[in-house]
Protein backbone atom coordinates (compact mmCIF):
# COMPACT_ATOMS: atom_id res chain seq x y z
CA UNK A 1 0.00 0.00 0.00
CA UNK A 2 1.69 3.59 -0.88
CA UNK A 3 0.95 6.93 0.44
CA UNK A 4 -2.61 8.54 0.48
CA UNK A 5 -1.48 10.87 -1.44
CA UNK A 6 1.44 13.08 -2.24
CA UNK A 7 2.23 17.01 -1.94
CA UNK A 8 2.65 19.48 -4.86
CA UNK A 9 4.89 22.46 -5.30
CA UNK A 10 7.48 20.95 -2.93
CA UNK A 11 11.57 20.53 -3.72
CA UNK A 12 11.22 17.22 -2.99
CA UNK A 13 8.24 14.62 -2.51
CA UNK A 14 6.03 14.85 0.36
CA UNK A 15 4.57 11.26 0.98
CA UNK A 16 1.10 11.82 3.05
CA UNK A 17 -0.90 9.43 5.10
CA UNK A 18 -3.56 12.08 4.91
CA UNK A 19 -5.55 14.20 2.37
CA UNK A 20 -3.58 17.44 1.60
CA UNK A 21 -7.26 19.16 2.15
CA UNK A 22 -7.27 17.75 5.53
CA UNK A 23 -3.86 20.07 6.20
CA UNK A 24 -4.49 23.09 7.17
CA UNK A 25 -2.27 25.70 5.48
CA UNK A 26 0.30 27.22 7.79
CA UNK A 27 1.41 22.72 7.95
CA UNK A 28 1.72 22.60 4.04
CA UNK A 29 3.98 25.59 4.25
CA UNK A 30 5.88 24.10 6.87
CA UNK A 31 6.02 20.73 4.87
CA UNK A 32 7.01 22.60 2.16
CA UNK A 33 9.79 24.66 3.61
CA UNK A 34 11.23 21.11 5.17
CA UNK A 35 11.53 19.71 1.73
CA UNK A 36 13.52 22.42 0.17
CA UNK A 37 16.31 21.28 2.31
CA UNK A 38 19.30 20.23 -0.08
CA UNK A 39 20.03 17.88 2.55
CA UNK A 40 16.98 15.59 2.79
CA UNK A 41 17.02 12.06 1.70
CA UNK A 42 14.47 10.67 -0.84
CA UNK A 43 11.44 12.20 0.22
CA UNK A 44 9.20 13.46 3.71
CA UNK A 45 7.07 11.60 4.99
CA UNK A 46 3.90 12.81 6.79
CA UNK A 47 1.58 11.05 9.46
CA UNK A 48 -2.21 11.12 9.29
CA UNK A 49 -2.14 13.17 12.73
CA UNK A 50 0.05 15.87 11.25
CA UNK A 51 0.02 19.38 12.58
CA UNK A 52 1.68 22.69 13.07
CA UNK A 53 4.63 22.61 14.69
CA UNK A 54 7.52 25.10 15.71
CA UNK A 55 9.68 25.00 12.22
CA UNK A 56 8.87 21.49 11.39
CA UNK A 57 5.48 20.08 11.39
CA UNK A 58 4.24 17.71 14.24
CA UNK A 59 3.40 14.38 12.74
CA UNK A 60 7.18 14.71 9.69
CA UNK A 61 9.39 12.23 9.24
CA UNK A 62 12.65 13.64 7.80
CA UNK A 63 15.56 11.95 6.22
CA UNK A 64 18.77 13.97 6.20
CA UNK A 65 21.66 13.41 4.97
CA UNK A 66 24.96 14.72 6.83
CA UNK A 67 22.72 16.82 8.61
CA UNK A 68 20.35 17.47 11.59
CA UNK A 69 17.90 20.20 12.46
CA UNK A 70 17.02 20.65 16.12
CA UNK A 71 14.02 22.43 15.23
CA UNK A 72 12.83 19.37 13.19
CA UNK A 73 13.12 17.66 16.47
CA UNK A 74 11.26 19.95 18.52
CA UNK A 75 12.19 21.23 21.86
CA UNK A 76 10.74 18.32 23.75
CA UNK A 77 13.47 15.78 23.37
CA UNK A 78 12.39 12.15 23.50
CA UNK A 79 8.80 12.78 24.41
CA UNK A 80 7.04 9.70 23.88
CA UNK A 81 5.08 6.86 25.59
CA UNK A 82 4.92 4.46 28.42
CA UNK A 83 3.04 1.42 29.52
CA UNK A 84 2.73 -1.73 31.59
CA UNK A 85 0.16 -4.20 31.89
CA UNK A 86 -0.53 -4.93 35.46
CA UNK A 87 -1.67 -8.06 37.28
CA UNK A 88 -5.20 -6.54 37.83
CA UNK A 89 -8.50 -6.65 36.03
CA UNK A 90 -10.93 -4.33 36.16
CA UNK A 91 -13.11 -6.44 39.08
CA UNK A 92 -9.80 -5.41 41.45
CA UNK A 93 -10.42 -1.69 40.90
CA UNK A 94 -12.89 -0.12 43.41
CA UNK A 95 -16.52 2.11 41.80
CA UNK A 96 -14.74 5.25 43.14
CA UNK A 97 -11.65 6.08 41.49
CA UNK A 98 -11.10 8.96 43.05
CA UNK A 99 -8.92 8.32 45.40
CA UNK A 100 -6.63 6.08 42.91
CA UNK A 101 -6.45 10.01 40.89
CA UNK A 102 -5.33 11.17 44.21
CA UNK A 103 -2.88 8.79 45.10
CA UNK A 104 -1.24 9.37 41.32
CA UNK A 105 -1.15 13.30 41.46
CA UNK A 106 0.50 13.15 44.97
CA UNK A 107 3.04 11.09 43.64
CA UNK A 108 4.00 12.60 40.46
CA UNK A 109 4.53 16.20 40.64
CA UNK A 110 2.71 17.78 37.59
CA UNK A 111 2.73 21.39 35.12
CA UNK A 112 6.10 22.57 36.39
CA UNK A 113 6.55 21.46 39.89
CA UNK A 114 9.61 19.31 40.69
CA UNK A 115 10.03 16.40 43.80
CA UNK A 116 10.97 18.65 46.94
CA UNK A 117 14.17 17.03 46.45
CA UNK A 118 15.96 14.06 43.91
CA UNK A 119 14.27 10.80 44.29
CA UNK A 120 16.54 7.68 45.32
CA UNK A 121 15.75 6.64 41.84
CA UNK A 122 16.80 9.84 40.38
CA UNK A 123 20.20 9.79 42.18
CA UNK A 124 20.81 6.67 41.32
CA UNK A 125 21.21 7.53 37.78
CA UNK A 126 24.62 8.43 38.14
CA UNK A 127 25.89 7.98 34.07
CA UNK A 128 23.57 10.58 33.37
CA UNK A 129 24.59 12.90 36.14
CA UNK A 130 28.13 12.54 35.81
CA UNK A 131 28.32 13.51 32.71
CA UNK A 132 25.95 16.57 33.00
CA UNK A 133 29.15 19.01 33.05
CA UNK A 134 29.42 18.38 28.94
CA UNK A 135 26.23 19.40 28.14
CA UNK A 136 25.72 22.81 26.33
CA UNK A 137 27.09 25.55 29.19
CA UNK A 138 23.30 27.85 28.55
CA UNK A 139 22.04 24.71 30.96
CA UNK A 140 25.03 24.36 33.07
CA UNK A 141 23.25 25.50 36.84
CA UNK A 142 20.45 23.32 36.26
CA UNK A 143 21.62 20.22 36.95
CA UNK A 144 19.74 19.77 41.30
CA UNK A 145 16.25 21.85 39.09
CA UNK A 146 16.85 18.04 36.24
CA UNK A 147 17.03 15.76 39.46
CA UNK A 148 14.49 16.96 41.25
CA UNK A 149 12.37 17.15 37.38
CA UNK A 150 13.24 13.08 37.07
CA UNK A 151 9.74 11.00 37.48
CA UNK A 152 7.82 14.04 37.17
CA UNK A 153 4.98 14.68 34.28
CA UNK A 154 5.26 17.97 32.49
CA UNK A 155 1.91 20.01 31.27
CA UNK A 156 -0.33 20.36 28.71
CA UNK A 157 -0.82 16.66 27.02
CA UNK A 158 1.25 14.74 28.66
CA UNK A 159 -0.92 12.20 31.27
CA UNK A 160 -0.85 9.26 33.64
CA UNK A 161 -3.81 6.85 32.89
CA UNK A 162 -5.53 3.64 34.10
CA UNK A 163 -6.78 1.89 31.52
CA UNK A 164 -8.73 -1.32 30.78
CA UNK A 165 -7.73 -3.42 27.48
CA UNK A 166 -10.02 -5.93 25.87
CA UNK A 167 -10.09 -8.43 28.48
CA UNK A 168 -10.26 -5.91 31.29
CA UNK A 169 -7.00 -6.23 32.28
CA UNK A 170 -5.54 -2.77 34.11
CA UNK A 171 -2.80 -0.71 32.39
CA UNK A 172 -0.72 2.11 33.54
CA UNK A 173 -0.06 4.10 30.62
CA UNK A 174 1.97 7.54 30.62
CA UNK A 175 3.04 10.34 28.46
CA UNK A 176 5.76 12.40 29.11
CA UNK A 177 9.54 13.66 28.06
CA UNK A 178 12.73 15.40 29.27
CA UNK A 179 11.38 18.13 30.69
CA UNK A 180 12.70 21.31 31.62
CA UNK A 181 16.09 20.40 30.83
CA UNK A 182 15.61 18.61 27.32
CA UNK A 183 13.27 21.80 26.59
CA UNK A 184 16.82 24.13 27.69
CA UNK A 185 19.02 21.97 26.25
CA UNK A 186 17.20 22.43 22.55
CA UNK A 187 16.49 26.13 22.90
CA UNK A 188 20.14 26.29 23.22
CA UNK A 189 20.78 24.75 20.43
CA UNK A 190 18.59 26.16 18.04
CA UNK A 191 19.74 29.29 19.03
CA UNK A 192 23.36 28.61 17.81
CA UNK A 193 22.49 26.42 14.54
CA UNK A 194 20.52 29.75 13.61
CA UNK A 195 23.78 31.88 13.88
CA UNK A 196 25.89 29.73 11.50
CA UNK A 197 26.58 31.04 7.91
CA UNK A 198 25.40 28.21 5.88
CA UNK A 199 21.85 28.34 7.50
CA UNK A 200 21.03 32.17 6.26
CA UNK A 201 19.18 31.35 2.81
CA UNK A 202 17.08 28.94 4.21
CA UNK A 203 12.94 29.82 4.20
CA UNK A 204 12.47 29.42 7.56
CA UNK A 205 15.12 30.48 10.21
CA UNK A 206 13.96 27.48 12.53
CA UNK A 207 14.83 24.86 10.25
CA UNK A 208 18.54 25.42 10.72
CA UNK A 209 20.88 22.61 10.42
CA UNK A 210 24.26 21.57 11.79
CA UNK A 211 26.40 19.65 9.64
CA UNK A 212 28.24 16.32 9.82
CA UNK A 213 31.85 16.36 10.80
CA UNK A 214 31.28 20.01 12.44
CA UNK A 215 31.86 21.00 16.33
CA UNK A 216 28.59 21.76 16.55
CA UNK A 217 27.04 18.83 15.12
CA UNK A 218 29.34 17.13 17.52
CA UNK A 219 28.12 18.76 20.59
CA UNK A 220 24.57 18.83 20.02
CA UNK A 221 24.01 14.91 18.93
CA UNK A 222 26.04 14.97 22.31
CA UNK A 223 23.47 16.57 24.39
CA UNK A 224 20.28 15.17 22.21
CA UNK A 225 21.54 11.19 23.21
CA UNK A 226 21.47 12.58 26.91
CA UNK A 227 18.08 14.15 26.40
CA UNK A 228 16.53 11.19 24.95
CA UNK A 229 18.38 8.79 27.58
CA UNK A 230 16.66 11.34 30.11
CA UNK A 231 13.21 10.72 28.67
CA UNK A 232 13.21 7.49 28.89
CA UNK A 233 14.01 7.12 32.12
CA UNK A 234 11.82 9.83 33.30
CA UNK A 235 8.93 7.67 31.62
CA UNK A 236 10.60 4.65 33.95
CA UNK A 237 10.46 6.08 36.99
CA UNK A 238 6.96 7.74 36.48
CA UNK A 239 5.42 3.86 36.30
CA UNK A 240 7.23 2.66 38.51
CA UNK A 241 5.82 5.59 40.82
CA UNK A 242 2.67 5.34 39.74
CA UNK A 243 2.15 1.67 40.51
CA UNK A 244 3.78 2.34 44.18
CA UNK A 245 0.96 4.85 44.51
CA UNK A 246 -1.97 2.61 43.08
CA UNK A 247 -0.15 -0.30 45.32
CA UNK A 248 -1.22 2.02 48.30
CA UNK A 249 -5.48 1.21 47.61
CA UNK A 250 -4.70 -2.07 45.19
CA UNK A 251 -1.88 -3.96 47.41
CA UNK A 252 -2.34 -7.10 44.97
CA UNK A 253 -0.99 -4.68 41.93
CA UNK A 254 2.36 -6.00 40.18
CA UNK A 255 4.39 -4.64 37.09
CA UNK A 256 5.40 -6.84 34.80
CA UNK A 257 9.65 -7.76 35.25
CA UNK A 258 11.48 -5.44 32.47
CA UNK A 259 13.03 -6.71 29.73
CA UNK A 260 16.72 -8.10 29.86
CA UNK A 261 17.89 -6.43 26.51
CA UNK A 262 16.48 -2.95 25.09
CA UNK A 263 13.47 -0.79 25.77
CA UNK A 264 11.24 -3.51 25.65
CA UNK A 265 13.47 -6.46 24.26
CA UNK A 266 10.98 -9.72 23.65
CA UNK A 267 8.07 -6.75 24.50
CA UNK A 268 7.45 -9.89 27.30
CA UNK A 269 3.88 -10.25 25.75
CA UNK A 270 4.16 -6.63 24.81
CA UNK A 271 3.27 -6.04 28.53
CA UNK A 272 6.10 -3.43 29.00
CA UNK A 273 6.46 -0.71 26.09
CA UNK A 274 8.60 2.43 26.13
CA UNK A 275 8.54 4.40 23.17
CA UNK A 276 9.77 8.10 21.83
CA UNK A 277 7.96 9.96 19.32
CA UNK A 278 10.25 13.18 19.19
CA UNK A 279 13.97 12.06 18.25
CA UNK A 280 16.53 11.74 16.13
CA UNK A 281 17.94 8.14 15.17
CA UNK A 282 20.63 6.96 12.66
CA UNK A 283 19.72 4.76 10.41
CA UNK A 284 20.01 3.16 6.60
CA UNK A 285 16.76 4.28 4.06
CA UNK A 286 16.68 4.17 0.51
CA UNK A 287 20.57 3.08 0.25
CA UNK A 288 21.74 5.76 2.12
CA UNK A 289 23.04 6.03 5.89
CA UNK A 290 21.25 8.67 7.39
CA UNK A 291 19.32 10.69 10.30
CA UNK A 292 15.65 10.55 10.89
CA UNK A 293 14.12 13.20 12.81
CA UNK A 294 10.75 11.58 13.88
CA UNK A 295 9.07 14.83 15.75
CA UNK A 296 5.65 13.56 16.59
CA UNK A 297 6.00 10.35 14.95
CA UNK A 298 7.05 6.79 16.20
CA UNK A 299 9.76 4.14 15.00
CA UNK A 300 7.69 1.09 13.41
CA UNK A 301 10.14 -1.42 12.39
CA UNK A 302 8.78 -4.69 11.45
CA UNK A 303 7.34 -6.12 14.80
CA UNK A 304 8.56 -3.20 16.65
CA UNK A 305 5.79 -2.34 19.61
CA UNK A 306 4.37 1.12 20.00
CA UNK A 307 1.79 3.57 21.26
CA UNK A 308 -0.28 5.73 19.57
CA UNK A 309 -2.61 7.37 22.07
CA UNK A 310 -5.74 9.45 21.43
CA UNK A 311 -7.08 12.32 23.41
CA UNK A 312 -8.13 12.21 27.20
CA UNK A 313 -11.22 10.21 27.39
CA UNK A 314 -11.07 8.29 24.22
CA UNK A 315 -9.66 5.05 22.80
CA UNK A 316 -5.77 4.69 23.21
CA UNK A 317 -3.84 1.88 20.72
CA UNK A 318 -1.12 -1.02 21.14
CA UNK A 319 0.30 -1.50 17.85
CA UNK A 320 2.85 -3.40 16.55
CA UNK A 321 5.20 -1.99 13.70
CA UNK A 322 4.64 -3.47 9.58
CA UNK A 323 8.33 -2.08 8.86
CA UNK A 324 6.96 0.33 5.82
CA UNK A 325 9.79 1.08 3.79
CA UNK A 326 7.73 4.68 2.60
CA UNK A 327 7.42 5.99 6.22
CA UNK A 328 10.84 5.27 7.03
CA UNK A 329 9.91 2.52 9.31
CA UNK A 330 7.52 5.03 11.09
CA UNK A 331 3.42 5.75 12.29
CA UNK A 332 1.80 8.92 13.85
CA UNK A 333 2.12 9.20 17.67
CA UNK A 334 -1.43 9.91 18.70
CA UNK A 335 -4.78 11.57 17.52
CA UNK A 336 -2.95 15.22 16.86
CA UNK A 337 -4.73 18.84 17.25
CA UNK A 338 -7.27 20.00 14.97
CA UNK A 339 -7.45 23.24 17.05
CA UNK A 340 -4.75 25.22 19.05
CA UNK A 341 -5.62 25.67 22.64
CA UNK A 342 -6.57 29.13 22.61
CA UNK A 343 -9.34 28.09 20.38
CA UNK A 344 -10.02 24.95 22.20
CA UNK A 345 -10.62 27.39 25.28
CA UNK A 346 -12.78 29.53 23.61
CA UNK A 347 -15.04 27.16 21.61
CA UNK A 348 -15.99 24.66 24.20
CA UNK A 349 -16.81 25.12 28.05
CA UNK A 350 -16.78 22.77 30.90
CA UNK A 351 -20.31 21.35 30.12
CA UNK A 352 -18.69 19.81 26.88
CA UNK A 353 -15.82 18.91 28.88
CA UNK A 354 -17.86 16.90 31.49
CA UNK A 355 -19.87 15.26 28.67
CA UNK A 356 -16.96 14.37 26.44
CA UNK A 357 -14.75 12.80 29.33
CA UNK A 358 -17.98 10.70 31.42
CA UNK A 359 -17.11 7.68 32.74
CA UNK A 360 -13.34 8.51 33.28
CA UNK A 361 -12.09 9.85 36.77
CA UNK A 362 -10.58 13.04 35.92
CA UNK A 363 -10.18 16.62 36.42
CA UNK A 364 -13.20 18.44 34.74
CA UNK A 365 -12.36 22.04 34.73
CA UNK A 366 -11.39 24.99 32.50
CA UNK A 367 -7.71 24.14 33.83
CA UNK A 368 -7.85 21.16 31.56
CA UNK A 369 -10.25 22.62 28.52
CA UNK A 370 -7.67 22.87 26.16
CA UNK A 371 -7.11 19.35 26.10
CA UNK A 372 -11.09 18.10 25.49
CA UNK A 373 -11.05 15.25 23.19
CA UNK A 374 -13.48 17.84 20.28
CA UNK A 375 -9.87 19.58 20.07
CA UNK A 376 -8.00 16.22 18.52
CA UNK A 377 -8.66 14.37 15.80
CA UNK A 378 -10.70 11.12 16.02
CA UNK A 379 -8.42 8.57 16.91
CA UNK A 380 -9.75 5.52 14.72
CA UNK A 381 -9.57 7.89 11.41
CA UNK A 382 -5.59 8.46 12.45
CA UNK A 383 -5.36 4.41 12.80
CA UNK A 384 -7.64 3.37 9.58
CA UNK A 385 -5.24 5.63 7.46
CA UNK A 386 -2.30 4.00 8.64
CA UNK A 387 -2.78 0.26 7.93
CA UNK A 388 -0.08 -0.28 6.16
CA UNK A 389 2.48 1.43 9.14
CA UNK A 390 1.02 -0.80 12.19
CA UNK A 391 -1.44 -3.73 12.86
CA UNK A 392 -3.18 -3.16 15.91
CA UNK A 393 -2.30 -5.33 18.81
CA UNK A 394 -4.47 -4.14 22.08
CA UNK A 395 -6.90 -1.30 22.52
CA UNK A 396 -6.86 0.63 25.85
CA UNK A 397 -10.01 2.39 26.72
CA UNK A 398 -9.17 5.22 29.79
CA UNK A 399 -10.91 5.15 33.13
CA UNK A 400 -8.83 7.52 35.10
CA UNK A 401 -6.76 10.19 33.67
CA UNK A 402 -4.28 12.81 35.27
CA UNK A 403 -3.39 15.45 33.03
CA UNK A 404 -0.29 17.67 33.24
Amino acid sequence: MSPVATLAGAAHPIWLWTRPEEIESGTLDQLRNVASLPYVHHHVAVMPDVHLGYGAAVGSVIALRDAVSPAAVGVDIGCGMAAARTNLTAADLPDDLAALRHALEAAIPVGMNSHPEPTTRARAQDDLWSTFGDLHPKVQGRLGRAMAQLGTLGSGNHFVEVCLDADDAVWIMLHSGSRNIGKEVAEAHIGVARTLEHNAGLPDRNLAVFLAGTPQMRAYRHDLDWAQAYARRNRDAMLAAAARALHTRLPALRLPTPPEHGPHAGDAAFALVNCHHNYVAAEHHFGADVLVTRKGAISARAGEMGIIPGSMGTRSYLVRGRGNPDSFHSASHGAGRTMSRNQARRTFTVSDLEAQTSGVECRKDRGVLDEIPAAYKDIDRVLAAQTDLVEIVAELRAVLCVKG
